[in-house]
């Protein structure tokens, strides 16, 4: 093989027009100085793309450059490289025939590594250039996650003791073992794919005969590719979480919660861990949160126009209560933080209370619950209001304590925000009625209730057009318009998406603003589907019809709709059953359906979204 010299290879690079030619003079003097390779300096130097440099490389010395996306190779190459060879080396075999083993590296130039695989495994070699990342991400498909840690492991053990699961009656102590080098490497091997895979969380979840490990990606969890083998390690990885973690090694009967602070190159991470035991070990749950997170805006949310409009009013108002509801997981202290950062100035005091603090926002005065010494929601917002905040934002009203207090302070002048689990958003009303607030407090105190779901964006690399099935378009078509024409997207799978047809989520949602007919409502101590009755008369537009239009538009698609959002149970029978007393006009209060201290205010320009 014929090495590129640096001037070779830099020509190249101009001609392919992927470097400016005076750069190239930079990056040359830069490489002689440093005594590195041009390859390496201008990838450093920001001037190329690892991948424009290894094809101009491949170019140079007459080897084809190859995306290794889902390629698998063929079993007898598998047979013949083993997994602590291709970590070492840094390949990936492709395939063996007729006695030459072809094998995938980032680095051709290196003919020692060449040399030694012809002779270790007395076969001739042919080279496939790809980038490190794709290495990397074909490596821990083929062998798994840590696959070279693993076997090592194994070999290393007593002989005899394949198949077998270490455990704690073992002779071996678990607590060095979870410090071992190899173990470690292991662990953070695992956490590294999560955070390239753009995971929020990680699940290590024994079971009986094997140590399953999925990432919530996107919502949606995948099972991590781990060697077979690894069960027989399950205690010791356990143990290094829980070491890393600041929690009791010793205790396996009870729950435990604890933080993990790690980096990856320039961000900063806290990992919440929380184990459970199970009756084949402990399971561990790890939240994947990033100190660095960029602040979300409304736009970036998904927010509609309507919807920006219709939030806007809100948070600009005096006092006050915003609700934003939805499950777990589905992006309503994102959506808050969008809120805060929109009116967070320097003559407003804001002091949000959370758990855990998933954010920094300069400015704004930051408070965390510990629930285990009595720091409670509900304590800390009683002290809250003898610091003199204009806004408040409690991270969940989630007991009747915090849900009285929040409503008194909203009555007392401030505005608040706070997040609920409810299903709808005038599902609401009632939950705050079920934790034990009085009907005509909920009326004078909510302003409005946004309810959420978080949908999966299309990749835009992959997406492709398509018509879909009619019942689909029937159940998510809100609108009731000629479907003919609109272009349906459809997720096809590539490399950049993980093979997914996925990358990112956007919000869908609804939202209601109280108003005289709400409110009426509300006092009558009415339920959710008849207050939802009247906030559709008024104009409220339900959730999935918010998702119709990210479906019109390619953003999604009518299966992730479907996925996220309930069948509507509103039907037009409440358009029938509104009485006089929905009728512009009307003074609940004449009719003795409302204390003296529900306003009687007029129906909102915008109506109800």
């Amino acid at each position: 093989m014929i090495q590129t010299t640096d001037n070779q290879l830099g020509q190249l690079l101009v001609e392919m027009g992927k470097l400016d030619p005076d750069m190239l003079d930079v990056a040359i003097r830069d490489a002689h100085k440093s005594n590195e390779r041009l390859e390496t300096v201008v990838v450093k130097m920001g001037l190329c793309e690892e991948e424009d440099v290894l094809q101009a490389v491949a170019k140079s010395l007459h080897l084809p450059y190859k995306k290794l996306g889902d390629l698998e190779p063929g079993p007898e190459s598998l047979g013949l490289v083993t997994p602590q060879m291709a970590d070492h080396y840094r390949i990936v075999p492709l395939d063996l025939h007729d006695g030459v083993l072809t094998i995938a590296t980032s680095d051709p130039h290196d003919l020692f590594m060449i040399d030694e695989l012809r002779r270790q495994l007395n076969v001739e070699v042919e080279v496939v250039v790809a980038t490190r990342l794709e290495i990397e991400k074909a490596y821990n498909r083929i062998f798994g996650i840590g696959g070279a840690v693993i076997q090592n492991m194994t070999e290393l053990e007593a002989p005899g003791a394949a198949g077998q699961e270490i455990s704690l009656s073992d002779n071996i102590d678990i607590d060095e073992m979870a410090a071992d080098a190899t173990i470690v490497r292991f662990v953070n091997q695992l956490i590294q794919e999560a955070m390239r895979d753009r995971a929020t969380d990680i699940h290590v979840e024994p079971m009986e005969k094997e140590l399953r490990i999925r990432y919530r990606i996107d919502g949606m969890l995948y099972e991590a590719p781990i060697p077979p083998a690894i069960k027989r390690f399950q205690a010791a990885i356990i143990s290094r979480l829980k070491i890393m973690a600041d929690l009791n090694i010793a205790e396996r009967r009870l729950p435990q919660d604890g933080k993990i602070k790690v980096k990856m190159g320039d961000k900063e991470f806290d990992l919440r861990t929380a184990t459970v035991p199970t009756p084949y070990g402990e399971s561990i749950a790890i939240r994947i949160l990033s100190r660095d997170s960029e602040m979300k805006t409304m736009e970036k949310l998904g927010f509609s126009e309507r919807h920006k409009s219709l939030m806007r009013a809100m948070i600009q108002k005096p006092y006050g209560i915003i609700f934003v509801t939805g499950p777990t997981g589905s992006g309503k202290s994102t959506t808050l933080f969008a809120a805060l950062s929109e009116i967070n100035s320097v003559d407003r005091k804001i002091i949000t209370i959370e758990d855990p603090i998933e954010y920094r926002i300069p400015g704004v005065t930051q408070i965390q619950v510990n629930p285990s010494i009595d720091l409670t929601f509900a304590r800390v917002l009683r002290t809250t209001l003898r610091l003199d905040p204009d806004v408040i934002m409690v991270g969940e009203t989630r007991d009747p304590e915090t849900a009285k207090i929040t409503i008194a302070t909203a009555m007392t002048g401030h505005l608040v925000f706070s997040t609920l689990h409810t299903n709808d958003a005038c599902g609401a009303f009632t939950r705050l009625n079920d934790m034990g607030v009085e009907p005509f407090l909920i009326a004078s105190s909510v302003e409005g209730v946004l309810a959420q779901r978080l949908v999966r964006v299309l990749c835009p690399e992959c997406k492709q057009r398509y018509t879909p099935d009619a019942e689909l378009i029937r159940q998510v078509n809100m609108t009731r318009e000629n479907p003919a024409n609109l272009p349906f997207m459809r997720p096809a799978g590539c490399e950049s998406c993980r093979y997914t047809g996925y990358a990112g989520r956007t919000a869908i949602m609804e939202m209601v603003r109280m108003d005289e007919f709400v409110r009426r409502r509300i006092v009558a101590n009415s339920s959710a589907s008849e207050i939802k009755g009247v906030a559709m008369k008024q104009g409220m537009k339900p959730i999935r019809f918010d998702g119709w239009e990210k479906i019109k538009s390619g953003v999604s698609t009518c299966e992730e709709v479907l996925r996220v959002t309930m069948e509507d149970e509103f039907n037009n029978e409440y358009d029938a059953s509104l009485t006089a007393e929905e009728m512009p006009g009307h003074d609940p209060r004449a009719a003795g359906n409302a204390p003296a201290s529900v306003p009687n205010h007029p129906a909102d320009a915008d109506g109800i979204s």
